[in-house]
């Protein structure tokens, strides 16, 4: 194995009284939680009840003898405090008084920066002929068998990704996100982000192409599309494409993906002089090669060695470690001889993201609506190597200050698993010679506002 790693910053961020004031609004519910999180940090610090880690990298040598260096990731504290936190944040409490006003809260982040969130849903749940007015589309979408992970609640929604709500507001979500994190490009923040993972992919050699005369298709599957966001980027980023394929488990997000695609509908303009407010948040283009399917992207039913590129746009972090196994493995099988695999994720080997994991509060919020976001964390190394060695060939890089990018290639010859071991390559890009990381984080730190870039 070839490798281009350099170590990790061995700096050590502590936890901030000032990331309290996220909930300050909330009153004495913000400080209960903020003195668990100081419990949490002070334990942390001065006994062994609360493990973490040091963050230094290390080396070590694989199973051919091969010196590697060895990037640390940040633990979630444990013991009784923590314990206690995560109890609050699995109560009522977090249902009924803390998620409301978050959800409050980005609504507003939306609609100051120009993303009409109100009237956008409005205007797609108001649609005459949509599924959502078929009751007896939700009775059938009941009997569909999901796998137990799955069902779990996932981002403050009780229900997870299986209900409609949870469809309509994922791509207002995502705008008001982009917004929040890039507050320097407003309501453009979310492209930003995103092609910062496509800029990422491209420099790491990601292409689509005919691999012979016989070759007439060129096909690009979408795992985990939600409503389709990603596929519809991947359309336009790549025109040579003949057919682009979005899977998801979600029923719900892959009929609300396919009715904007039959509506394509114009942005809606926010100027003071317009009185249409009718229409999405982004102008989407009717594509006939996209076709958007509810499924298992652990077991699409695609034929074997048929697909020129697979895309997972922040779909690791959501499953456990298994089921992330399963899917890569499906994503080898569908893909032909020299086909590429493209991941877009959340790094937590990044100093930006293992400063959050190792603030109590922080991380305990973010785990109260990602339920396998700890398991992602220790397990990225584990993935990084079960996908080189099966695929080959694998290279990563920074694609913001706390995302990477990761490209694999499927092995144009028919090797064994044993074969690949011996003869893959993995090169990671994502650290400087100094062991920091290769991009600044410009993300708005959460006690920030966007008001405070601006003095």
């Amino acid at each position: 194995m070839t490798m281009a790693m350099r170590p990790a910053s061995a700096r050590r961020r502590h936890s901030d009284l000032r990331t309290v004031r996220i909930w300050s609004p909330y009153g004495c519910l913000a400080m209960v939680i903020g003195s668990l999180s100081m419990i949490c940090h002070l334990n942390g610090a001065a006994t062994s009840a609360f493990v973490r880690p040091s963050t230094n990298c290390r080396l070590y040598y694989n199973e051919r003898g091969q010196m590697m260096m060895l990037h640390a990731t940040a633990k979630p504290r444990t013991g009784l405090a923590q314990w206690l936190l995560d109890i609050a944040l699995a109560s009522p409490i977090w249902t009924h008084v803390l998620v409301p006003q978050a959800r409050a809260s980005i609504v507003r982040t939306a609609e100051e920066n120009n993303i009409p969130w109100v009237a956008a849903k409005e205007w797609l749940k108001n649609q005459e002929d949509a599924p959502w007015n078929d009751p007896q589309r939700a009775e059938e979408y009941r009997k569909i068998q999901y796998p137990e992970y799955y069902k779990k609640s996932f981002h403050a929604y009780s229900d997870g990704n299986l209900s409609y709500d949870a469809a309509f507001e994922q791509e207002l979500a995502s705008r008001a996100v982009g917004a929040r994190n890039f507050p320097q490009y407003s309501s453009r923040g979310e492209d930003v982000f995103r092609g910062a993972f496509e800029e990422g992919l491209s420099k790491l050699g990601a292409s689509i192409h005919r691999r012979g005369d016989h070759d007439n298709e060129v096909v690009i599957v979408d795992f985990g599309c939600g409503t389709g966001t990603s596929t519809r980027r991947l359309a336009k980023q790549y025109p040579q494409a003949t057919k682009l394929i979005g899977i998801d488990l979600s029923p719900y997000f892959i009929d609300v993906g396919k009715l904007l695609l039959k509506l394509a509908p114009s942005a809606i303009d926010t100027s003071d002089d317009c009185s249409d407010k009718h229409g999405w948040i982004t102008t989407i283009d009717s594509d006939e090669r996209i076709q958007l399917r509810q499924g298992d992207i652990a077991s699409t039913q695609l034929p074997s060695n048929s697909v020129s590129a697979v895309n997972l746009s922040m779909v690791l972090h959501e499953l456990p470690i298994y089921a992330a196994k399963e899917v890569i493995l499906e994503a080898h099988r569908i893909l032909k001889p020299g086909g590429q695999m493209w991941i877009s994720e959340m790094d937590f080997e990044s100093p930006a993201y293992k400063a959050q994991r190792e603030n109590a509060l922080l991380f305990s919020l973010l785990r109260a609506t990602e339920p396998y976001l700890d398991e992602y964390a220790d397990g990225m190394r584990e993935l990084r190597n079960f996908i080189a060695d099966k695929f080959g060939v694998l290279k990563i890089n920074a694609a913001t200050g706390r995302h990477y990018a990761l490209f694999a290639e499927k092995s144009k010859n028919c090797l064994s698993d044993k074969d690949s071991k011996r003869y893959n390559v993995l090169e990671d890009y994502r650290f400087r010679e100094d062991g920091s990381y290769s991009i600044n984080d410009t993300h708005l730190k959460p006690w920030e506002s966007k008001l405070d870039t601006n003095t």
